[in-house]
């Protein structure tokens, strides 16, 4: 796996990649429960969300790219948790990664250029909803020290019945209080 590392290259993303972020995200929207959006957007409806991620800052967006292609393979964001002031040292972390690039590392690739972009930032907490089951991202979140601490039953309905989704909280190392 090494050598396919090798082979991709993550960065921040850019405009540039609105295009691929937005097919890839719609793929998700289409055919799973991992998000409970259930209409595709345009490029220009998911424009806010791409700009509301800027290079610095708690709310980063990390792509992984293949580093001769430039297809987008996968990416991770940090984003609000909730708007409320008193939150804004806590994020919701999530990554995507593209179906024929799962079981080759991206999703650790992208955790890792993460959580390292964000150990210099305020942040006290990440969290994670994981829509069940989802066992592969359940494994990734635990490697990365989140731990589960409850399960909203039935909380979301898409392609009709209703799903569970699970939420995992993390400490982050830069945190006030350094708490876990």
């Amino acid at each position: 796996m090494a050598s396919e590392h090798a082979e991709v290259q993550v960065r921040p993303g850019v405009e540039g990649d609105l295009a691929a972020l937005t097919d890839l995200y719609n793929h998700y929207v289409r055919e799973t429960p991992i998000t409970f959006d259930t209409a595709v957007f345009t490029p220009e409806e998911r424009r806010p969300w791409l700009l509301s991620h800027p290079e610095d800052g708690p709310y980063r967006l990390k792509v992984a790219a293949d580093a001769n292609s430039q297809e987008i393979l996968g990416y991770a964001t940090s984003s609000p948790y909730r708007p409320k002031a008193a939150y804004s040292t806590s994020v919701e972390v999530t990554v995507y990664v593209a179906p024929h690039a799962a079981g080759r590392g991206i999703g650790t690739l992208l955790y890792t250029a993460l959580f390292e972009a964000l150990a210099g930032e305020d942040l006290h907490r990440a969290y994670a909803g994981i829509a069940q089951p989802n066992e592969a991202s359940t494994r990734l979140h635990e490697r990365f020290g989140f731990r589960h601490v409850g399960t909203y039953r039935e909380v979301g309905r898409k392609f009709g019945r209703y799903w569970d989704v699970a939420w995992y909280e993390k400490g982050l190392p830069g945190s006030w209080g350094k708490g876990s």
